[in-house]
Formats: structure tokens, C-alpha cells, sequence
């Protein structure tokens, strides 16, 4: 996988979809039907499908049949859909599969997958990965091959196309081998802009004479070496439950992108990301040829308070209690390797790891339970002066230096506040709501705290939240709101007739004006939010032009549950989970955001309004909603049109003689112009001379990787300044519009 479809998929795995929690019980026992002209290496694989896997497949496809909102019957249609996603799901470049190999599939299984599944039949799933595998031990063999000749030639005019809806499975081995040439080349020239930019960031730094791939001591084709090897090792680790995953899951995207099938292990990782607490050391790892990584340490957790493992640290080897015995991790699965590292609280794991300077050491730590206060609410509050000559300044008063430069005289102070929503998030765990974790009793007491400090103007920033827990969605505008619908649910069971969720609480915490910021990954509970606030008149939306678009509900269903009750007790969650789509759900007015989500009162030129294959729209299969019955709710009187276009007006303004934000969208422009050209050139002169007039969009492509991996709150930019700029205006047209 090239580092940029590395990158788009953890850009869309950040995204968090919102569901509800149900648990259904139903018990079926049909025979599968044995399958008809199955290729010949069909029990010839090291794979094969579980005993237990016949139960699950045929309850989660009856599940399907019975709760998604379609009511779609499985039928050739759901097959052919299926066939083609699993076959995107494992091969997505097409540079393994022949097309020899796609049509011996497609003869067998492409009409008739999801009914074979419907049957208790999954072993398609596992004779088709068993194939893949075949295939990536030729493809490496050749890679290796290539690499060991080494006889590249970079003053050839040829290109690589990344573009895969532009391509077709290679006719035969000798056009896969081809390709896997010039896939071998784009990986050395990728590799060689990698190391430019090190060696520049270093000179930036004052630092040339430090080698800047310290960590990475090897050159390309070396690194490539390493790399096809440790990818057939990773492949190699894959289990029973893996396979199941993909498989059920693209039984399930036939119906729509968002429901899916969750094996126990992905189901584990799920619920600590939702609920924002595990036991373990509190790092996030990330797999990188062979190698497990540090990518970030979470504040306050065991790792940060023993002080000795670092970013960018190499964890080479992992063992349990203080003296159990050091096990090599190089090369093993990341899953793996974190079920090594987590454990019960107080328990030791000790962890041989290889920092930058090459050096290896050993290091002691004492898990316990970590909370992930990165991924909660953050805010902080900004001071914002107009001064006598009439320009405005920013000051944050926890910036003592910027504190010092507080102006000594000025016409009027303005205090807003910010928040940082990175998600959703809800602790399911919890016995009551009052033990658990939850983003609206955070948002709660930061407003709260807001009203102490005699704050103006509150900034929530959704810009990079996924979404996550309905119910969080509904409690968290009600905050700001009194009372009336939030949002409108149309279950598929109930008829047609739309069901309102309204605001429990007849308070309102936060009554003061409100500004919004969104972006094409706000999604989901995200546009729930953003979408009642417009509704209602309450607030100021503003950011890219739209959101996401999701406008659908997942609940999320033992299937342990479902077969057998409550008869297994805590064997429940072994069989894993499944998360179908139930509801579409509508804003207030009635309107769903389902594939348009909310549009924004003011947009801001912005890098993530551009980015490519991040909106529902943008994804397989989407459902359509029509609209539905507008449903009863009190209006405010805070974003009438004169007031935005007061506020909107002098924001043009700024924004036309802003540095930055001309910047960004001449960034914006060049990206535009990349994406056009889908096949870089392997002409290494070419190559640079293309990448240093189009690789602008580098510096927020890494600042979106940093959100995804964590490094959330406050960040005080030139964006957030023009909101703050904008809320103050904001402030402003609400008491002179409102006061007319």
C-alpha cells in the first residue's frame, strides 16, 4: 500500500459513525448449501472458516434482512455488490489478483456470495484470501527479484497510475510483474522526496549536520527489501477472524457503507476509542515496515509518568512481569502487539525498544488505567480587544508572553471561549450515567466554567469530530437550547412516520452567542449538532461549505446475544458484534444531511474542503432520504440573514488581506491541480520538478495526521483567529441588529 492510500484510509478511520445500542436475541439453524464450481485451491489454504463461523454469518445476514433500514431481501443484486467490495477490500490497487483469477471468482462466487452467506457458507471469503496470499508471495518474490537487479531506469518517460478506477487487473503474470515495476520505482522516488524533506526540515533547524533518517540508516531499494518481506510476514499473521471481518463487512456495505461486522478484537478497540479509557500504557503505536512505533504518549498515563519511552521509539521487544521472558515483536502484527502491551492495572510490561540515536534499551512500566483526555472536550478561553483605532488584537492569557503584551488602552474587551470536540464519546461501560464519561457532562462544565469567568462568545470546533453516541448529541445541544426536537429518527420498524428526540432538559447552560466550526469531516453526530443549531437560529456555522453527510443510525448488536440470550453470559461478546444501519435521521426541519450535510453560514477557505474520497457522497453504495414532516421547535432570533451578512462581510474582507489565507487557497488550487494528474512520472527529473510545484498540500496533509493520531485541542492558528475575529463581529451584529 503506497503511503498515500496509507494515508486517506486512517483519514477515514477517524471517522467515528454514530449508532445506538440495542441487543436483539433470535436463534437460526438452516444448513448451508455446498457451493458449485468453487475454484480448485478451495481447501487448499491455510485458512479456513471456523466451526462457529456457519452461526454467525447466518444470523448477521438474517439480521440484515430483518433491521436495516432498506429491508432489503439478500438477493443476486446484494451478491454482486458483495463480490465487488471483498474483492476491493483485499486487493484495492489490483496488483496482486490476475484477471484470470477475478474471473475464476467471479464464475463462482459473484452472483451468488451473499446468498451463500445467508446459507452459513463463508468459505468464498477464505478461498479467495487464501488466493490473495498465493499471489502476494509471487508479487514480493518479484519485487525482491527487482530490487536485487537493481538496474531501475529513471530517465525513462513512463508513469505509474494510482488512479485504480483508471486500471484493470493485470491480464497475466508478466503485465503484474510490469507493474510491479513501476510500482517499485514511484516507492524509490517517494522514498528519496521523504528523505529531501528531512534533510531540509534538519537545515531548517539549524541541525545539518545531523543525519535526518537517523531511524532509517538504509537506502530505498534496501528499505523496499525490508519492506515486501515484512509485508508477506504481516499477511502471513492474518487469522480466521480477519477474514470473517472483511467478508461479512462487504455482505453488509452492499447495504450501505456504515454497517459492518465486528470480530472481538476490533469490537475491544471499538468500545475503548468510544469510551475513552483503557488499561495498558497509554501510547499510541502505529505499524511501519516490520516495525511498531511510537507515535504519540498520552498525558498523564503510565508511559509519560515513567518518562523513559519516546516518540519515534522502536518497540523490538515485549515481556510480562519483571522477569517473564523478552519476546521479539519485529515483524508481528500490530493487533498482536498491543494485546502484549495492555493488561490488568498494576501488572508490569517491559518493553525492549530501539530509540533514534540507534541505541537499545530496556524499559520497566506499571499499567494502569488510562484516560485519554486528549481525545475529551478541551477548551480555552481568548481575550479579544478592539482597540481605540479600531483594529482588534488576541491575547491568550495563558501565553505569558503574549499576557505581558495585553494593550493598555483600548475601546472594549471581548472574552470567547473555545472547545475542542474531538468526538462523540460515551463510556457504554459505565453502570449508570453518572459513573461514565460522557461529552456532554464535559461540555456541561466547561460552559459552566465560561459563565464564572464571564466569558462573551463560546467557539465549539468540530471540524475533525467523526461523530459518535446519538443520545450525546441530543444531552450536548441541549445545552444550549431550551427545549424542542433535536433531531428526527424515521426506524424502519415503526413505519413511516418520523419520531422526534427532543431536548430532556428545560435548562440551558449556555445562553450567550454561539459560533460552530465545521469541515467535510464533521460527520454524523457532528452534523446532528450543527444541524439543530442552524435549525433553530441559535448559532453561527462556519468552515467548509458543507459537511460530511451522513444522515444514518447504526446499532450495535451482540451476536452472541442474538443467538442465544443471555445464556452465555461473559462468552457474549466471543462471536463478536455487528453494527447495522436502522434509522435514517433528519434535522428538525425535516430535512436529512444524508449525502448534503450542513451547509455553513460563512465558509473559510480550508485544505479539508478539497480533500478527495473523505464525504459520504464520496463512498459505495450511499442511502437517499427524502425529506420528512418538519417537527415542532421555537426559533431564535441569533442568526437571522442580516446578521450573518454583517458578520460575513467584514470576514471577506479580512480573508482578502490575509497572507495566510491566500496561502491556503493558492495550497488549495495546487491540490486541485495534483489530483487532476492521477500518473506521477517515474523520470526522477520530472518526478521533483512535478512534486516541488504540486506537493503543497504536504504541511496540512501532516497537520490532518497529527489530528488523526491524537494531538487534538486548542490550537491557535490563523483559521481559529478569524473565527475569533468573526465571533467578536458576531457579538457585535447581535446586539446592534436585534437591538433595532
Amino acid at each position: 500500500m503506497t503511503p498515500y492510500v496509507e494515508r486517506r484510509s486512517r483519514l477515514m478511520l477517524s471517522a467515528l459513525l454514530i449508532f445506538s445500542v440495542s441487543f436483539l436475541s433470535h436463534v437460526a439453524c438452516n444448513a448451508a448449501s455446498p457451493l458449485a464450481q468453487a475454484p480448485a485451491d478451495a481447501t487448499n489454504g491455510a485458512l479456513a472458516p471456523a466451526p462457529r463461523d456457519k452461526n454467525i454469518a447466518i444470523n448477521f445476514t438474517r439480521m440484515l434482512e430483518m433491521r436495516h433500514v432498506s429491508r432489503q431481501k439478500i438477493d443476486e443484486s446484494i451478491s454482486t455488490r458483495s463480490f465487488e467490495l471483498y474483492l476491493k477490500a483485499i486487493d484495492p490497487t489490483k496488483c496482486y489478483f490476475t484477471k484470470q483469477d477475478v474471473d475464476e471468482f467471479a464464475a463462482a462466487y459473484a452472483t451468488t456470495m451473499a446468498l451463500s452467506a445467508k446459507k452459513g457458507d463463508v468459505s468464498p471469503g477464505f478461498v479467495m484470501y487464501n488466493r490473495f496470499l498465493q499471489r502476494v508471495d509471487e508479487r514480493c518474490a518479484t519485487a525482491q527479484a527487482l530490487l536485487e537487479a537493481n538496474n531501475f531506469d529513471f530517465t525513462k518517460d513512463e508513469t505509474f497510475v494510482r488512479d485504480k478506477t483508471k486500471l484493470d487487473f493485470p491480464a497475466n503474470d508478466e503485465e503484474a510483474a510490469d507493474r510491479m515495476r513501476k510500482r517499485i520505482k514511484f516507492e524509490i522516488l517517494s522514498f528519496e522526496a521523504e528523505e529531501r524533506d528531512k534533510q531540509k526540515e534538519a537545515k531548517e533547524n539549524g541541525d545539518e549536520n545531523k543525519q535526518a533518517a537517523s531511524d532509517r540508516p538504509d537506502d530505498p531499494v534496501s528499505r523496499l527489501k525490508r519492506r515486501y518481506s515484512t509485508l508477506q510476514k504481516r499477511l502471513r499473521q492474518t487469522v480466521n477472524d480477519d477474514v470473517l471481518e472483511l467478508y461479512l463487512t462487504a455482505i453488509a456495505n452492499a447495504y450501505d457503507p456504515h454497517s459492518t461486522y465486528m470480530s472481538p478484537k476490533s469490537y475491544e478497540n471499538f468500545m475503548i476509542q468510544i469510551g475513552l479509557n483503557l488499561e495498558g500504557i497509554g501510547a499510541t503505536l502505529q505499524w511501519d515496515d516490520g516495525y511498531t512505533i511510537v507515535k504519540r504518549i498520552v498525558k498523564g498515563s503510565p508511559a509519560e509518568k515513567q518518562g523513559e519511552l519516546q516518540v519515534e521509539d522502536k518497540i523490538v521487544g515485549v515481556a510480562q512481569g519483571e522477569d517473564g521472558p523478552m519476546e521479539d515483536v519485529v515483524d508481528m502484527r500490530l493487533t498482536d502487539v498491543v494485546d502484549k502491551i495492555r493488561g490488568k492495572g498494576g501488572t508490569v510490561v517491559r518493553l525492549e525498544v530501539v530509540s533514534q540515536d540507534g541505541k537499545k534499551k530496556e524499559i520497566s512500566i506499571v499499567r494502569e488505567k488510562v484516560d485519554l483526555e486528549d481525545s475529551a472536550a478541551q477548551s480555552a478561553i481568548f481575550e479579544v480587544y478592539k482597540l481605540n483605532d479600531g483594529s482588534v488584537k488576541i491575547v491568550d492569557p495563558k501565553d505569558e508572553k503574549a499576557a505581558e503584551e495585553r494593550p493598555a488602552e483600548y475601546a472594549s474587551i471581548l472574552k470567547i471561549g473555545v472547545v475542542d470536540l474531538p468526538s462523540f464519546y460515551l463510556d457504554m461501560k459505565a453502570k449508570n450515567s453518572s459513573e461514565g464519561r460522557s461529552c456532554s457532562s464535559d461540555m456541561r462544565a466547561i460552559l459552566e466554567d465560561f459563565n464564572k469567568q464571564n466569558v462573551d462568545a463560546c467557539v465549539v470546533d468540530l471540524r475533525y469530530n467523526g461523530g459518535g453516541s446519538l443520545p450525546e448529541a441530543v444531552m450536548l445541544t441541549g445545552l444550549f437550547i431550551k427545549t424542542g426536537a433535536v433531531v428526527q429518527t424515521k426506524p424502519s420498524e415503526f413505519g413511516d412516520r418520523p419520531r422526534a428526540l427532543t431536548d430532556p432538559d428545560p435548562g440551558i447552560v449556555w445562553s450567550k452567542p454561539l459560533v460552530v466550526m465545521t469541515s467535510r469531516l464533521s460527520a454524523s453526530a457532528s452534523e446532528i449538532f450543527a444541524g439543530a443549531i442552524r435549525d433553530y437560529g441559535r448559532g453561527l456555522i462556519v468552515g467548509d461549505e458543507t459537511t460530511h453527510g451522513k444522515g444514518s443510525v447504526q446499532s450495535m448488536t451482540e451476536l452472541a446475544s442474538a443467538l442465544f440470550g443471555n445464556l452465555l453470559g461473559s462468552q457474549a461478546a466471543n462471536l463478536g458484534e455487528m453494527k447495522i444501519t436502522i434509522q435514517g435521521y433528519y434535522f428538525p426541519s425535516g430535512v436529512s444531511p444524508q449525502l448534503q450535510g450542513v451547509k455553513s453560514d460563512i465558509v473559510l477557505p480550508s485544505f479539508t474542503s478539497v480533500l478527495e474520497d473523505v464525504a459520504e457522497s464520496d463512498l459505495d453504495y450511499p442511502l437517499t432520504f427524502k425529506a420528512v414532516e418538519p417537527a415542532s421547535y421555537p426559533k431564535f432570533t441569533l442568526a437571522a440573514p442580516a446578521i450573518i451578512e454583517a458578520v460575513s462581510e467584514k470576514s471577506k474582507a479580512r480573508v482578502a488581506k490575509s497572507k495566510d489565507f491566500q496561502e491556503e487557497i493558492e495550497k488549495i488550487t495546487l491540490y486541485k491541480e495534483s489530483k487532476l494528474r492521477k500518473e506521477p512520472p517515474l523520470n526522477r527529473e520530472k518526478y521533483f520538478e512535478e512534486l516541488d510545484k504540486l506537493n503543497a498540500n504536504k504541511e496540512e496533509t501532516d497537520k490532518l495526521e497529527d489530528i488523526v493520531n491524537g494531538d487534538s485541542g486548542v490550537v491557535r492558528d490563523y483559521y481559529l483567529d478569524e473565527v475569533l475575529f468573526m465571533s467578536r463581529d458576531y457579538y457585535e451584529a447581535i446586539q446592534t441588529i436585534n437591538a433595532n
